[in-house]
């Protein structure tokens, strides 16, 4: 049986990473020690989905590891050493705001961590594939000199240019750009997870995701927008809109969708690989849409603020241009969209209820 050492176990990716892998038969062993909670607040920890982990999952194992401490990291591995068969590492300070507050942290977690994982995977598991979750939050605000055209509900990218069609792909410059706090440590994390692969010749790969979500998603105001919309709306709550006319576009995919592109590469790792991944042009929407198709499903008016002034950094339009990682792995596809991940995540927050 082989065995997955994930990280963020018991967050969004995380949990359905270990939930995907135990489903094909693996042994999981989970490090998370939710430091959600120390970032956004207790009703963002990740302690209820640790427990239905657990409960749910015999092949699972949980370690409250905080990947910040090397040597707690290296023991790990060595004393799974060759029987790891995956790294996928989904834990980390995931909001662009909070990092200002306190960036010592953010790198820590970020940079560090990634660090550390990929020196302790290069000593004791050098050739299991090492999946990181990055974030297009790499290419810093780059995306928002794209021309963009104002349209009625959203913005778009002016259809001569060759982004239009299929949305933004890898050849994006990261460099000469407001990272935001967040998007640097991320990317320094993104080049060194390259650099495992292209120096040490380990099966690496940096997955730049756009937003990601689901019903395991703790959303929360900093983090998770569309998680935390439909809650707002469900329990009704304010949210708050922040620039861009609440026209601003993302792009949303399905962490299961997410996952099933880990496996994908996991089955046959080509070294040192970077893909934008995304909900593409299939699985979009803009803070309007958003809102309006969480009215609809959820059967209230949202209320909701505006506030003028953007977040620094933030996104006018992104929408992931996966065909690279389509043609390296044709048989993956998204298959939720936007409307249907809004039922399910409206679905969850029922049940709990």
């Amino acid at each position: 049986m082989s065995l997955a050492i994930i990280t963020g176990s018991a967050g969004l990716v995380g949990s359905e990473s270990a939930r995907f892998f135990c489903e094909q038969g693996w042994e999981v062993v989970g490090l998370d020690n939710d430091m959600r909670r120390q970032f956004f607040g207790a009703e963002a920890s990740t302690e209820a989905n640790r427990r239905q982990l657990e409960a749910d999952l015999t092949a699972y194992r949980h370690l409250a590891v905080d990947i910040r401490d090397a040597e707690r990291v290296n023991e790990v591995f060595a004393t799974f050493g060759r029987s790891v068969g995956a790294v996928i590492h989904a834990a980390a300070q995931p909001s662009h705001d909070w990092a200002a507050r306190d960036p010592q942290t953010d790198f820590g977690v970020n940079a560090v961590g990634t660090l550390n994982l990929l020196e302790a995977a290069r000593r004791h598991a050098p050739e299991a594939p090492f999946v990181f979750t990055s974030t297009n939050k790499v290419y810093g605000d780059t995306p928002n000199r794209l021309p963009l055209i104002e349209d009625e509900s959203r913005f778009i990218v002016d259809p001569a240019h060759r982004f239009a069609e299929l949305g933004i792909d890898e050849s994006m410059s990261i460099d000469q750009t407001l990272h935001s706090v967040f998007g640097a440590s991320k990317a320094a994390a993104d080049v060194m997870v390259q650099e495992y692969g292209r120096y040490f010749g380990m099966p690496t790969v940096c997955f730049r995701g756009g937003c990601l979500t689901g019903p395991a998603h703790a959303g929360a105001e900093l983090h998770g927008f569309l998680a935390y919309l439909v809650r707002a709306c469900a329990e009704g709550r304010t949210y708050r809109v922040f620039g861009h006319k609440a026209k601003q576009v993302r792009d949303n995919l399905h962490a299961r969708d997410l996952v099933e592109a880990f496996w994908h590469y996991v089955a046959d790792p080509r070294p040192a690989e970077v893909y934008n991944i995304g909900g593409g042009v299939w699985s979009n929407c803009s803070m309007l849409e958003a809102i309006d198709l969480t009215e609809k499903t959820v059967g209230r008016t949202l209320e909701w603020h505006y506030e003028d002034e953007a977040r620094i950094g933030d996104h006018i339009w992104w929408v992931s241009d996966v065909s690279k990682f389509r043609a390296h792995y044709p048989h993956w596809s998204v298959q939720r969209d936007v409307p249907a991940i809004i039922r399910e995540i409206a679905d969850a927050l029922h049940e709990r209820a």
